[in-house]
């Protein structure tokens, strides 16, 4: 896994530009010399858009960022199919955690938002859809919908052009999910089992699960971002633990609040502290 850093790189505002790749690269706002990701099986926290494949759509404050691998070095054209590995997964996995990603702009012809030269670092943006499908050149790309970080416009279903029922196409869709490294290390920890139903969910970009906050972040809980405040849970028991269809009671049973029956026990961990005084407030607030 790389020591990857997500998010803004001090010194290098929104706007900052640099003469060439290599000068980038000096900068950590996009460390590969050659690749328009930097990612790979643990996330991606920088693309360049360059005009680089053909098929990219570049919008403005959304993107259509083809995904690397198969392309001819000096045509530009695709000659080879895609997969799932590399930047490509890093990118779905970035979608998966909510992770920020660096978008930088280079100089080309086939964009109005591209710099006049050199290349651009034009702010953090986040993944909302992945799918992939045959692009122009007939071979199978991986495409992926980027939208600016403060961006409300919810992910979109996968394009009229993407396949069919029938050749399997795949999509993934993510709820706008707030991510930390506290959050990530909850769900390592328990290997990104839902601490209620004790289920995995795999995707062809690895596993995903999402961490609830017991004492919810913000007014009017005021809660902390802490460990202590953290579960593991599958994306139903989030819901339904976050709107207080389900409760934990004093001996780590998990209740349904509206039979009050009992659904099963919280599965802990020794590694991972609760600290049950955040539980006590989830429950108190939660039961009428």
């Amino acid at each position: 896994m790389a020591n990857r850093t997500y998010g803004e790189i001090p010194g290098y505002p929104v706007g900052s530009t640099f003469v060439n790749r290599t000068d980038l690269a000096a900068s950590g706002v996009h460390r590969p010399l050659q690749a328009g990701i930097s990612g790979g099986k643990d996330g991606a926290d920088s693309i360049v858009v360059s005009g680089g494949y053909i098929d990219d759509e570049d919008h403005g404050d959304e993107i259509i960022y083809t995904g690397q691998g198969g392309n001819h070095p000096v045509t530009k054209r695709q000659i080879a199919d895609q997969t799932l590995t590399r930047g490509n997964v890093g990118l779905a996995r970035s979608q998966l955690e909510g992770l920020p990603i660096r978008v930088i702009r280079g100089a080309h012809r086939g964009s109005i938002h591209a710099p006049a030269e050199g290349l651009r670092y034009d702010g953090l943006f986040r993944v909302v859809d992945h799918w992939p499908q045959p692009g122009l050149d007939g071979y199978r790309i991986y495409r992926f919908r980027l939208v600016t970080l403060e961006s409300s416009d919810p992910p979109p279903p996968p394009p009229p052009s993407a396949p069919t029922q029938a050749s399997r196409a795949e999509a993934v869709i993510q709820r706008i999910i707030r991510s930390t490294q506290v959050a990530k290390s909850v769900k390592e920890l328990h290997e990104y089992k839902c601490q209620i139903c004790g289920v995995c969910l795999m995707t062809p970009a690895g596993p995903y699960a999402e961490s609830a906050h017991i004492r919810g972040l913000g007014r009017p809980h005021n809660g902390p971002d802490v460990s202590e405040n953290v579960l593991c849970l599958c994306p139903n028991h989030h819901v339904l633990f976050d709107t207080g269809a389900l409760v934990i009671d004093a001996e780590g049973t998990v209740r349904d609040t509206l039979t009050g029956d009992a659904v099963g026990q919280l599965h802990l961990d020794v590694s991972h502290k609760v600290d049950w005084a955040y539980v006590d407030y989830h429950h108190e607030t939660h039961i009428r």
